[in-house]
C-alpha cells in the first residue's frame, strides 16, 4: 500500500489533491529489485509497485501468450457452444451473429465472421439500433433471424435476454458474452460468460472479445485433433486487443498480453478497417494502448452513438481497403458530431452534479433531450473530474436511459443489477467498470439515492481515491527515450494498470504559454542545464492552468507521465502533466 504521508509535503495540489508516494515496504522492494537485476530505478520501482520480485521480472516483462492463455474449457458451455460452432461450419449451415453496437461488440462479431469467412462460410451480421431497439436481443429482431439462420450468435450481449431468446423459436442460440449474468440463465443452447453466476470469478476480467478468442482457440483445437488447419488466429489479435482496450478491462494477466501481442500484430498494418481507422483519424505513430482507448475506440463507437449502430462492426469486417475508407471516413463524421454533442452534455452534467449535494460516493446528473449515445462518455468525463463513480442519465418523455462508469476498485455494475432486480430501475446491468439502464421519471432520485448508498458500502468517496498517486521521483536529465522505452515494457497501462506516474520536485519553470483554449504547454529545468518540455491538456479546467500561467519564473513542483513526443521528424521526452504544487 502507499505511504499515507503526504509525498513531498504536498497535502493539497493545485488541483486539490493530495500526493501519495510509494510505501516504505514498496521502495526496499525496489532497491533490491535494482540490485539483483540492473534494471533502472524508475521501471524497478514500477515493478515493486505491482509486486513483481526479482524471479518473476524477466517473464512479467516479457508476457508470452502460450503461458498465459487459459483452457478454454474452464468456461461452462464453452463445449456445447464450440461443437455447435463448428458444425453449423462445417455443416454450411445459416448463421447470424448478433453483436452490441460498441467496440466490444463489434470486434467480437469481427473476430466469428472473420474465421467464418476464413473457413468458406458467411455469416449474416446484426446490430440493434441504439436508439429505437436498445441494448441486446429484443423478440422481433431474434423472431426475424430465427426465420432465415440455423443458428445465432449472441456476442457482447444476451446473458439477461430471456424473452428475446425465447423467440428465437426453431433455432439454436449460443450466447458469448462477459456482462453481469443473473441466478438464472436464458433459454440458450450455450451461454459461455465468465461473470455468469455459476462460474469462480477466474476470468471474470476478460471482455467478450477474448470469450470469442477463446472460443476460436478451442474450435481450432478440435479441428487439429481431426487432422484439419484452421484459420490464423493470431492475426486477430488486433481486434481483441482493441476491444480490450475500449471496454476498459483490466489490463492484468492474460489481458495484458493478448493487448501486447495485439498491438503486434496491429503496427503490421494488415486489417483493412483498422488501418483505414487510424489514417482517417491522421494516427501517424505506431499504435500504443492510448491510441486504442482514445483514438480508434472513439471513432468505432461513434456509429452506434450519433450515427448508424453498425458502421463500426461492418468497418472492423471488411476485407476490402476502398469500402473500409468510405466507412472510416463516415465514422470520422459522426464522431465530429458526437463531440459536439457530447460538450454540450457534459458542460450541462458537471454543473448539475457540482451543485447536488450528497454523500460524495456517487456523482450522477440527468437531463432532457441528452443524446443516450454520449451519456456513457460523459459519466467517463464526470468519473475522471470527481474521482467518484458516476451515472449520466438522458430523458425522453417519462422514459430516461442512462449509463454508468466506475472507479477501481467498485462494482457498478453489481450495483444497478441489485437496483434492477429489486425493481429500483426498469432494467438495468453491466460489467465491474460500466453499467447501463432504464428508468423512469418517478424512480430517478430514489434509484440514484439507493445507488449511492450501495457504493459507499464498497468504499466509493473514500478520500483515498482522490489522491494522486506518485510512483516515484526523477529529474529532467533521467527523462530519456531509453528510460522511457524501459518503462513501456511494463505495460501496456490502462485500466488496472496504470501509467506510472513521477513527481519533478522543486523545478524552475522556464517558458509557459497557453495552447488552444485550456490547455498548458511548458518546459521546466532544475537549474543545472537539464530541461524538460510538459503538456497539461485541460489544464484550464482546473485552477492548475491560471496558477502555473502566473508562476512563470517561478518554482514547482510536477507530477504526471514521461512520454515520447513526436513532431516533425523528431522525438524528444515530455511530461504530460497532471498536477502541480508550490513548494
Amino acid at each position: 500500500m502507499p505511504d499515507g504521508r503526504a509525498f513531498l509535503g504536498v497535502a493539497q495540489s493545485l488541483t486539490g489533491r493530495r500526493w501519495v508516494g510509494p510505501s516504505p515496504e514498496t521502495g526496499r522492494a525496489s532497491e533490491a529489485l535494482h540490485l539483483a537485476t540492473g534494471l533502472p530505478h524508475a521501471l524497478c520501482g514500477v515493478l515493486a509497485s505491482r509486486g513483481i520480485a526479482a524471479a518473476e521480472a524477466p517473464a512479467f516483462l516479457a508476457p508470452k501468450l502460450k503461458d498465459l492463455l487459459p483452457d478454454p474449457l474452464m468456461l461452462r458451455d464453452m463445449d456445447a457452444a464450440a461443437a455447435r460452432i463448428l458444425c453449423a461450419a462445417e455443416r454450411g449451415e445459416r448463421i447470424a451473429v448478433f453483436a452490441d453496437y460498441d467496440v466490444d461488440g463489434g470486434a467480437s462479431a469481427a473476430l466469428i465472421i472473420r474465421w467464418l469467412r476464413a473457413m468458406g462460410r458467411p455469416a449474416t451480421l446484426y446490430v440493434p439500433d441504439r436508439i429505437d431497439e436498445g441494448y441486446g436481443p429484443n423478440p422481433p429482431a431474434m423472431r426475424d433471424l430465427a426465420a432465415q439462420h440455423d443458428l445465432i450468435v449472441c456476442v457482447d450481449c444476451g446473458t439477461l435476454s430471456f424473452d428475446a431468446i425465447a423467440a428465437a423459436t426453431g433455432t439454436d442460440v449460443v450466447v458469448l458474452d462477459h456482462h453481469l449474468g443473473g441466478e438464472t440463465l436464458p433459454p440458450a443452447l450455450a451461454v459461455v460468460n465468465p461473470n455468469r453466476q455459476d462460474e469462480d470469478g477466474s476470468l471474470a476480467h476478460l471482455c467478450a472479445a477474448s470469450v470469442v478468442f477463446l472460443l476460436l482457440v478451442e474450435i481450432n483445437r478440435r479441428l487439429r485433433a481431426a487432422g484439419k488447419a484452421g484459420p490464423d488466429l493470431m492475426g486477430l489479435l488486433d481486434l481483441v486487443a482493441l476491444a480490450t482496450v475500449a471496454d476498459v478491462a483490466p489490463l492484468v494477466g492474460v489481458n495484458r498480453a493478448l493487448v501486447r501481442q495485439g498491438l503486434t500484430v496491429m503496427r503490421q498494418r494488415g486489417h483493412p478497417g483498422l488501418v483505414a481507422l487510424a489514417d482517417a483519424a491522421r494516427l501517424a505513430d505506431p499504435p500504443n494502448a492510448y491510441h486504442l482507448g482514445f483514438v480508434l475506440g472513439p471513432r468505432v463507437n461513434a456509429g452506434g452513438r450519433v450515427g448508424r449502430a453498425d458502421l463500426g462492426a461492418r468497418l472492423l469486417v471488411s476485407d476490402d481497403a476502398e469500402e473500409a475508407a468510405g466507412l472510416a471516413a463516415r465514422l470520422e463524421s459522426f464522431n465530429a458530431d458526437r463531440r459536439e454533442i457530447e460538450a454540450r452534455v457534459r458542460d450541462a452534467a458537471l454543473a448539475q452534479a457540482a451543485a447536488r449535494a450528497g454523500s460524495g460516493a456517487l456523482a450522477w446528473a440527468a437531463g432532457d433531450g441528452w443524446h443516450p449515445g454520449v451519456v456513457g462518455i460523459v459519466a467517463a468525463r464526470l468519473k475522471e473530474a470527481t474521482g467518484r463513480p458516476a451515472v449520466v442519465i438522458g430523458f425522453d418523455g417519462d422514459e430516461g436511459k442512462g449509463s454508468g462508469r466506475s472507479v477501481a476498485g467498485i462494482d457498478l455494475g453489481a450495483a444497478v443489477q441489485r437496483l434492477a432486480l429489486d425493481g429500483a430501475l426498469v432494467k438495468g446491468g453491466g460489467h465491474r467498470m460500466a453499467a447501463g439502464l432504464t428508468l423512469t421519471r418517478s424512480q430517478l432520485e430514489p434509484a440514484m439515492e439507493r445507488l449511492e448508498a450501495l457504493l459507499a458500502r464498497q468504499g466509493a468517496g473514500d478520500r483515498s481515491q482522490a489522491d494522486l498517486r506518485v510512483d516515484g521521483v526523477l529529474m529532467p536529465g533521467a527523462a530519456t527515450p531509453d528510460l522511457v522505452a524501459a518503462i513501456e515494457t511494463a505495460g501496456p497501462f490502462g485500466a488496472g494498470a496504470p501509467a506510472p506516474r513521477f513527481a519533478f520536485p522543486d523545478m524552475h519553470i522556464l517558458q509557459v504559454r497557453r495552447v488552444g483554449e485550456n490547455h498548458l504547454r511548458l518546459s521546466f529545468g532544475d537549474g543545472s542545464g537539464s530541461r524538460l518540455d510538459a503538456i497539461a491538456f485541460g489544464a484550464f479546467d482546473t485552477p492548475m492552468g491560471a496558477a502555473l500561467e502566473a508562476q512563470r519564473g517561478g518554482r514547482v513542483h510536477f507530477a504526471g507521465r514521461i512520454e515520447i513526443n513526436s513532431w516533425g521528424g523528431r522525438q524528444s521526452v515530455q511530461l504530460r502533466l497532471e498536477d502541480a504544487a508550490l513548494p
